[in-house]
């Protein structure tokens, strides 16, 4: 049987990183049901502590989540946490933007926050790894 599922980055502020992600893949955020989450609020699933307002919509404060424009991938899930980013991440994205593109992408990003944080080659390939404005490590292939 095969499995369907999303990536999940702990986060310590979800909705402005699932911005940062959203722009920088070109994909967008989920859209908000406001009337669900004052639903939950009325019948008591739910309290006022575990909403907020995020450019101007009523979300949920312990996440957010983008996903493709096309449905052609993986979900993405940025949940809070109260602990900071410590250590290299054991698992990343490598972002396909084309060999050409690379040099024009770090620079696009790193003017939103991100970091560079080396250049690798292999044989004909190359990438640069940069980390999104929490730390978390992406490749540019």
């Amino acid at each position: 049987m095969a499995y369907d599922f999303q990536v999940t980055f702990d986060s310590a502020a979800p909705h402005p990183l699932a911005d940062w992600w959203a722009e920088a893949l070109g994909w967008e955020r989920e859209p908000t049901d406001e009337a669900f989450i004052r639903r939950m609020v009325e019948e008591g699933q739910a309290s006022e502590e575990d909403t907020m307002r995020h450019n101007g919509e009523l979300v949920w404060v312990a996440g957010a989540a983008i996903r493709h424009p096309a449905g052609t991938a993986p979900r993405v899930l940025f949940q809070l946490v109260p602990e900071p980013k410590t250590v290299k991440n054991r698992v990343h994205l490598d972002v396909r933007v084309g060999a050409d593109s690379i040099q024009a992408e770090v620079e696009r990003l790193t003017a939103r926050g991100a970091t560079v944080l080396h250049t690798g080659r292999q044989g004909p390939y190359s990438w640069v790894t940069i980390a999104d404005p929490e730390g978390n490590e992406l490749c540019l292939t």
